[in-house]
C-alpha cells in the first residue's frame, strides 16, 4: 500500500495493482480506493495510471495502454463509485481532449449510473460541433448517443443536425454521423439522408463523406435507397448521369459498389 501510486504508474506494477482489484478482499479494495482518493484524474490521463483506473482486454478495441475505468468501477462500492466519478467533475474536457483520459469518460457514460454523470453531458451542450470533430471527443460524443438520457439526448441530436454539413465531410464528424445512420431513430436517420440527397454527387467524390453515403445505402430504408439510385443514374436535360463518372472516380466507386 505504501507503493501503490508509484506502482500504477510503473509500466508493469500497473498489472499487479490491476491483480488486487480484481481479486482482493473489501478491505484490500477499499484500502486501495483511499490510495486512489484525490488523484482519479491524474491517474485516469496518465499512461500507466488509467490502466489502474481502467482495467479491462485490450481485445475490445482499446489502445494501449489505455483499459477502461469498468473494472475498478465493479470492484468498488457504490459510494466509493460515485466518488470516483465526482473527482472528474471539473475535468470531462480535458480528459475527453486526452489520449488517455477520452477512454475513461467513455466508460463513465456507458457503465456508471446517469445521476452520476449527468456533468458530462452538462460539459457537451453547447460544443457538440467541436468535440465531434475532435479525434477523441468524436468517440465519446457516439458514446453519449449511445447511453444518455432524455432529453439529453435530443439536445445532443439537435446541435449535431444544426452542423451536419460540417459533420459529414469532417474526418472525424463522419464517423458521428455514420453513427446516427446506423444506431439513431427512423426520424434522425431520415435528416441526415435528406442532406445526404442534396449533395449527393460532390459527397460521393469526398473521401470522408463518401463513407456516409454509402451507409445511407445500408441503412436507409427501401424508398431512400431507391431514390438516392435514381439520383445517381438520372440524366439532367443535356448532361450525362453522373454514374460514369462516380465509377472512375476514387471514392465514388465505393458508393457504386454498394
Amino acid at each position: 500500500m505504501p507503493n501503490a501510486i508509484q506502482l500504477m504508474k510503473d509500466i508493469y506494477g500497473n498489472y499487479v495493482i490491476q491483480k488486487v482489484i480484481e481479486r482482493g478482499d473489501q478491505s484490500q479494495k477499499t484500502a486501495l480506493f483511499n490510495v486512489m482518493s484525490g488523484k482519479v484524474y491524474e491517474l485516469s490521463c496518465q499512461v500507466y495510471g488509467c490502466r489502474v483506473v481502467q482495467t479491462v482486454s485490450p481485445s475490445q478495441g482499446y489502445c494501449e495502454p489505455v483499459l477502461t475505468i469498468l473494472q475498478a468501477l465493479q470492484h468498488v462500492l457504490v459510494h466509493q463509485q460515485a466518488a470516483m466519478v465526482d473527482e472528474l467533475k471539473n475535468h470531462v474536457l480535458d480528459c475527453v481532449r486526452d489520449q488517455n483520459g477520452n477512454h475513461v469518460i467513455q466508460i463513465v457514460v456507458k457503465h456508471v449510473p446517469a445521476e452520476y454523470t449527468h456533468f458530462v453531458v452538462d460539459a457537451f451542450i453547447g460544443n457538440i460541433k467541436h468535440l465531434a470533430t475532435h479525434p477523441y471527443g468524436c468517440r465519446v460524443v457516439q458514446r453519449l448517443l449511445d447511453h444518455c438520457v432524455e432529453p439529453s439526448r435530443s439536445q445532443i441530436l439537435h446541435e449535431l443536425h444544426a452542423c451536419a454539413n460540417d459533420l459529414v465531410s469532417d474526418q472525424y464528424g463522419n464517423y458521428v454521423t455514420q453513427h446516427v445512420l446506423e444506431h439513431g431513430c427512423p426520424e434522425d436517420r431520415a435528416k441526415i439522408i435528406a442532406l445526404v440527397r442534396q449533395h449527393l454527387i460532390p459527397y460521393s467524390k469526398q473521401k470522408f463523406a463518401s463513407n456516409v453515403v454509402e451507409k445511407c445505402l445500408n441503412y436507409g430504408n427501401e424508398e431512400q435507397r431507391r431514390e438516392i439510385m435514381l439520383e445517381i443514374s438520372a440524366k439532367a436535360p443535356g448532361c450525362e448521369s453522373a454514374l460514369p463518372l462516380l465509377i472512375k472516380d476514387s471514392f465514388g466507386n465505393y458508393v457504386i459498389r454498394e
